[in-house]
């Protein structure tokens, strides 16, 4: 369907009614409120957290059905509500999702992810982007060139979580770095590391064909988990992005004494804890990260700006709206050659 048709049919949106239960849905087109704009969505990722949406696996807290998902996207604004800008409509953009009230002791301080005013995130709580049209508050947009990639710039989003990550690292130039996990997140990771000059940057997955990728990104070698027991104690910083049930535990032993470890991954239930005696006697700095603040995000659009961050080659598949069950049914999958798959109203 095209464009033109979209505009004559409505304004359509993938409608998760409650676990394992969508309808595609054609209505108006969604009108801005005051300090809102109205985005023209040019192209929507998914990820694992879309999938636990869809698979009624995400925490309660955190999600609220009926819900049009959609957190990592970027678009057009194509509308402007009272209070904000008209100069704003034609502008490439993308949006933090984090609906922060910006008042807050943790929004005073810079820490807009873990605002106080109670949880609202655009395609959890709120409508996201798995949609041809997203409202959203004006004051979180983050604007972009205007030769941006919009199908790249979808991945902003887990890039601005990395960004964080990086943010709560303080890598330095010359030091030994690792990354645990070669996902999105992972290869993201390498990309931004890697500008900061390290000494080494080395990648931990087993995928071979994902470490591969991770040379071409900037890494200087890539490990499987087993060989990676040989650099035990080796790595000034180690980004963990995998939240695979062991990864956090590992991260921790990869990790030189008085060493820094972030964790990015999400971790469920039963992962393997961190060993408290070595934590102790290494005495390590382990930090995690719960998405992505307003600095981490101005980062990460920076970067992409500058060329330093190229998302575009983990781009495997794109779908319609029309065919989301079969796209998200690919995240997960569990096939080394599934990267991200964007969806494309």
């Amino acid at each position: 369907m095209s464009t033109d048709s979209h505009a004559l049919t409505g304004s359509r949106a993938i409608v998760i009614d409650r676990p394992g239960s969508h309808r595609l849905t054609v209505g108006s087109r969604p009108e801005p409120g005051p300090g809102e704009v109205v985005v023209r969505v040019a192209a929507a990722g998914i990820c694992m957290s879309d999938r636990e949406v869809y698979e009624g696996r995400r925490d309660a807290a955190y999600v609220r059905y009926p819900v049009v998902p959609g957190h990592e996207w970027s678009g057009t604004v194509e509308a402007t509500g009272a209070g904000v800008d008209p100069a704003l409509v034609g502008q490439k953009t993308v949006a933090e999702g984090f609906r922060a009230c910006g008042t807050c002791e943790r929004c005073r301080e810079g820490e807009t992810s873990l605002c106080g005013g109670g949880y609202a995130e655009t395609g959890f709580t709120e409508p996201g982007a798995f949609a041809d049209h997203v409202v959203v508050p004006a004051r979180l947009l983050h604007l972009l060139p205007a030769d941006a990639d919009l199908a790249a710039a979808a991945l902003l989003e887990p890039a601005a979580v990395i960004a964080g990550a990086v943010r709560t690292g303080r890598p330095m130039p010359g030091e030994r770095i690792a990354v645990v996990g070669a996902g999105t997140l992972g290869m993201l990771a390498v990309q931004l590391l890697a500008a900061s000059s390290p000494g080494e940057l080395v990648v931990v997955d087993p995928r071979a064909e994902r470490g591969r990728q991770a040379l071409d990104f900037g890494a200087s070698e890539s490990l499987t988990p087993a060989e990676s027991e040989a650099y035990h104690g080796r790595f000034d910083l180690v980004v963990e992005t995998a939240g695979a049930p062991s990864t956090a535990a590992a991260s921790c032993l990869l990790a030189r004494r008085g060493g820094r470890v972030v964790l990015t991954g999400m971790f469920t239930p039963g992962a393997v804890g961190i060993d408290p005696v070595h934590l102790s006697l290494s005495q390590l700095q382990v930090r995690s990260v719960f998405g992505a603040p307003s600095c981490a995000w101005s980062d990460a659009v920076r970067a992409f700006g500058l060329g330093l961050l190229d998302p575009a080659p983990l781009i495997t598949h794109e779908f319609p709206l029309e065919r989301f069950g079969e796209a998200v049914a690919l995240v997960g999958g569990g096939d080394p050659k599934t990267g991200k798959v964007l969806l494309r109203p």
